[in-house]
C-alpha cells in the first residue's frame, strides 16, 4: 500500500508539473527555469508568483565569438528586478550561435516562446523587445511573426538593417584609408579569416594614434566621423562638450572611431562575411560631398580644416576619385534577405534610442521610420530619444515607462501619453532614483539607407551588383535548362 501511494503521489506531482499555468492559474512561488533547445541554444525563464499574464520576450544585443554566450532575458538586473516585482514573466535564449546570428536568434526566441507556452500556458499578450543588435532581431519577429506578439519594443535598435549597417561601416574606413594611408594595403572588405581581420584592424587603429597628434589627421578623423555620424559626445563618463569646442568633439569621436575600428569594422564584419558568402557592403556610386553635407557633423569638420589649414574639397574630391569597393551580389541578397526590413508592421513599435550613440548612431531610426512610411505602417510606430551619450545607455526607469507606453498603445489602440514629458513621468514613477531624459528630438536622415520597401536602393547604390542578380532571376525564370550564368562582381578594398 505504501508503494502504490509513493507511485501514486509521484504521478500527481509528474502530471502538476507537466501541467500548463494558464495566466489565471499562477504557481505560488515564483518560478526560475534554464534550459537547452534542440538547436543548441540556452534559455532562461522567469515567472513572479503573482505573474500578470503579460510575457516580455527579450532578445539580446550581439555577442562575438569567443565571448561566453549566455541565455538572457532582460537587458540588467535592476530593470528585471523592477519587472518581476510588477508581475512580468520574462523569457529569452542565448542564439544557437555568436555573431551575426540572425538566423539562429529569430527562430531561438520562437523556440523559447514555445516551451514556456507549453510549461505555463498561453500567455495573456506577449510583447517582444530587444537592445541593440536584439533591436533587430526584435523588428525581425515584429515583420515576420506579428501574430506571436502583442507589440514591440526596440532599444537602441541596428534598425536600419544589415546591408545599410555594413555600408555605413564601410564608409569612413575606406576615408580613412584613402586619406590617411593610401599606400598601406590595409583590406577593408573580403576578409578572409579571422586573423586577416585582426591584422587590418591592428593596422588601421595604428594609423588613428599616428593620425591623431597633427592638426591635418584630426580633421580627418573628424571627416571620418562625420560620414558615420558619430557624435562628439558619446561617452556618460565625459563631460559634454560645448556646442562649439570642435576640439573636445573630435577628441570624443576619435575614442570612437577606434572602437569602430578595434572591432565592427574589421573583426565582426568577417564573420557577417562568412556568413553571408561574400562581401555585402559597397560604395559604388556614393557620393562623399553630399554625405558630409547631410551630416549633423557638417561645421565641426570644416571648423577643424580650416584650422589645419587643408582644403575639404580637395579630400572630397580625393574620396570621390579613389577606387571603390564592389560587393558580391550573392552576400548582398542573403543579407537582404535575412537582415533587412520591409517596414511593413502588423502590431504597435516604440522604438527608443539616445541621442549620443557611436555604435548605431541614432540616424538608424530614420531609416526604419522611412520604411515604414512607404510601406503604410507607420501609424503603428512611434519613435522616441533619450539625451544622453553612449550605446543603450537607458536608465531602468526610462526602459520600463517605453514598455508602459507600448502597453497603452496596445490596449486602447492609440499612442496617447507617448510625448517626452509623459514618458518621463513613467520613467520617474518607475524607478524614482534613475534618470528620466526623454526629450523632443527629430534625428537626420540615415546617410546610406536600404531596405526592403524601396526596391530603388539597390539600383542607386549598386547597379552592377543587383542588376546581375536579377539577371540570374531572369534568367532561371526564362530558361531553367541554361547553365550559363552571370559572374558575380569581384570584391575589392
Amino acid at each position: 500500500m505504501h508503494r502504490i501511494r509513493t507511485r501514486t503521489l509521484v504521478a500527481v506531482a509528474a502530471l502538476l508539473l507537466a501541467a500548463p499555468l494558464t495566466p489565471t492559474a499562477h504557481a505560488a512561488e515564483d518560478v526560475h527555469v534554464e534550459g537547452r533547445l534542440p538547436a543548441g541554444a540556452t534559455y532562461l525563464m522567469d515567472v513572479p508568483a503573482g505573474w500578470n499574464g503579460t510575457v516580455l520576450l527579450y532578445s539580446h544585443g550581439y555577442t562575438p565569438s569567443g565571448v561566453p554566450n549566455a541565455a538572457r532575458n532582460a537587458p540588467d538586473d535592476t530593470t528585471k528586478a523592477l519587472l518581476l516585482n510588477q508581475g512580468y514573466a520574462l523569457i529569452g535564449s542565448s542564439y544557437a550561435t555568436t555573431g551575426w546570428a540572425v538566423t539562429e536568434a529569430v527562430p531561438d526566441q520562437l523556440a523559447t516562446l514555445d516551451t514556456f507556452t507549453a510549461r505555463f500556458g498561453r500567455t495573456g499578450r506577449t510583447i517582444a523587445w530587444g537592445t541593440s543588435y536584439g533591436g533587430l532581431v526584435t523588428t525581425a519577429l515584429a515583420e515576420r511573426h506579428a501574430h506571436r506578439l502583442a507589440g514591440s519594443l526596440s532599444m537602441c535598435g541596428l534598425v536600419q538593417g544589415g546591408v545599410a549597417n555594413w555600408n555605413s561601416t564601410l564608409d569612413p574606413v575606406f576615408a580613412l584609408k584613402t586619406l590617411l594611408a593610401p599606400g598601406s594595403g590595409i583590406r577593408l572588405t573580403g576578409l578572409p579569416s579571422p586573423a586577416a581581420a585582426t591584422q587590418a584592424s591592428d593596422a588601421m587603429a595604428a594609423v588613428l594614434t599616428e593620425a591623431q597628434q597633427s592638426a591635418d589627421g584630426r580633421a580627418r578623423i573628424a571627416l571620418a566621423a562625420a560620414l558615420h555620424n558619430i557624435p562628439g559626445w558619446n561617452d556618460p563618463s565625459q563631460p559634454r562638450p560645448v556646442p562649439t569646442d570642435w576640439d573636445a568633439q573630435q577628441s570624443g569621436q576619435y575614442q570612437a572611431v577606434v572602437g569602430l575600428v578595434k572591432v565592427p569594422a574589421f573583426v565582426w564584419r568577417q564573420e557577417a562575411e562568412s556568413r553571408a558568402g561574400g562581401n555585402m557592403s559597397w560604395n559604388t556610386g556614393v557620393d562623399y560631398h553630399a554625405m558630409l553635407r547631410n551630416s549633423p557633423y557638417r561645421k565641426e569638420v570644416k571648423e577643424l580644416y580650416a584650422k589645419a589649414g587643408l582644403s575639404l574639397k580637395s579630400d572630397l574630391n580625393t574620396l570621390d576619385k579613389a577606387p571603390r569597393t564592389r560587393a558580391d551580389a550573392n552576400a548582398v541578397d542573403w543579407m537582404r534577405r535575412t537582415s533587412s526590413f520591409t517596414g511593413r508592421l502588423r502590431k504597435p513599435q516604440l522604438t527608443i534610442h539616445t541621442t549620443g550613440d557611436a555604435l548605431i548612431p541614432v540616424q538608424s531610426e530614420s531609416a526604419y521610420r522611412r520604411a515604414t512610411a512607404t510601406a503604410g505602417s507607420a501609424p503603428l510606430l512611434r519613435q522616441r530619444y533619450v539625451d544622453n551619450a553612449g550605446h543603450c545607455t537607458f536608465s531602468p526607469g526610462e526602459q520600463i515607462a517605453a514598455l508602459h507606453t507600448l502597453e497603452d498603445r496596445i490596449a486602447t489602440g492609440h499612442w496617447a501619453g507617448s510625448d517626452p514629458a509623459a514618458l518621463n513621468s513613467r520613467a520617474t514613477e518607475a524607478d524614482p532614483g534613475s534618470p528620466a531624459r526623454y526629450l523632443p528630438y527629430s534625428p537626420t536622415s540615415y546617410p546610406r539607407p536600404y531596405d526592403r520597401a524601396h526596391p530603388s536602393d539597390g539600383h542607386r547604390n549598386q547597379p552592377s551588383a543587383v542588376t546581375a542578380a536579377r539577371s540570374r532571376t531572369r534568367v532561371k525564370r526564362a530558361s531553367p535548362c541554361r547553365t550559363r550564368r552571370t559572374r558575380p562582381e569581384g570584391r575589392s578594398g
